[in-house]
């Protein structure tokens, strides 16, 4: 699938309007809105409403969830001009295919990578439910993401990646996303933690350094 396509790339855990400016003026194809109160990067309904107000056309904003309900994502998606849904807990498949139908957004899940796992099987429970693609996060036993760490690249799913859009997660920074992007083609990088200078403020420079890096993969 990424073989003839450029490698699309998310900004995510964004609290300043500042910083959205900085990542779309980057080149970054998304922005991700984290709506789970116990994170660093954590923003209100009102703060998304001021941080949208910055975001120019074509470019797509993702809303973080973990274990939502129905009402709770709706609430916000009555009030945030969301674009996607990132849904980044232990939802189950058939609720993930509820909260779309319930919200008629388009959705992705994010799932960790564990040693044990069997990703295949996994990716094709959600991708049948209907999500739109599928984010592949380091497995940590409390974080859900954000854990600044990478997973082992080399248990990459090449052969679902060139029939399903997977989004590679975990870890990456300016200094290792060529290289993550050269050894998985993934459809898209999302970064968080890796440009920023402490959580939930982005650091300008790593931003661009990070696209820089993006576009040598």
């Amino acid at each position: 699938m990424t073989d003839t396509l450029q490698v699309r790339t998310k900004i995510c855990g964004l609290t300043r309007a500042e910083d959205v400016q900085c990542a779309v003026a980057a080149g970054a194809d998304a922005i991700g809105l984290v709506f789970y109160a116990p994170s660093p990067r954590a923003v209100s309904v009102q703060k998304a409403q001021a941080l949208l107000a910055v975001v120019t056309p074509f470019v797509q904003v993702a809303g973080l969830f973990v274990n939502a309900t129905v009402s709770e994502i709706q609430q916000v998606l009555s009030q945030v001009a969301l674009d996607i849904l990132q849904l980044h807990g232990d939802e189950t498949s058939a609720q993930c295919a509820e909260i779309g139908r319930a919200t008629g957004r388009r959705w992705i899940k994010a799932l960790a990578v564990k040693p044990d796992s069997n990703m295949p099987e996994l990716i094709e429970q959600y991708v049948t439910a209907g999500a739109s693609g599928i984010l592949l996060d380091t497995w940590h036993p409390q974080l859900k993401g954000g854990t600044g760490q990478t997973f082992d690249w080399n248990s990459w799913p090449q052969a679902i990646g060139q029939a399903v859009p997977l989004i590679l997660a975990g870890g990456l920074n300016p200094d290792n996303v060529a290289d993550a992007i050269a050894q998985t083609r993934p459809y898209a990088v999302d970064v968080s933690g890796g440009v920023e200078s402490q959580k939930g403020i982005k650091d300008h420079h790593l931003i661009r350094k990070f696209m820089q890096g993006v576009q040598r993969g």
